[in-house]
């Protein structure tokens, strides 16, 4: 079941590498570019940087027992780890 899409503002080049290197170190495979599909531990996101400052996830797929809202708050977490917003 696909979630609503959710838009993090203030990503900079910095926060974006640093969270997609974190959520790759978790065993999340995320693919080089701006845009593409993050997959890994039964999630499948869509991820679109405008390569300024915002970075809008769509998960389009999760285990029936995570909720959009864990779902995206454990993407939310990698974000503020990497001082985003």
């Amino acid at each position: 079941m696909a979630c609503s899409p959710v838009t993090f503002h203030h990503v900079t080049l910095d926060v974006f590498n640093c969270m997609k290197k974190k959520l790759e170190e978790s065993g999340i495979h995320v693919p080089s570019g701006n845009k593409g599909e993050l997959s890994g531990h039964g999630v499948v996101a869509d991820y679109d940087w405008d390569g300024t400052s915002n970075l809008t996830i769509t998960v389009k797929q999760k285990p029936f027992f995570i909720s959009c809202g864990t779902a995206i708050g454990k993407i939310q977490d990698f974000v503020h780890q990497c001082h985003g917003n």
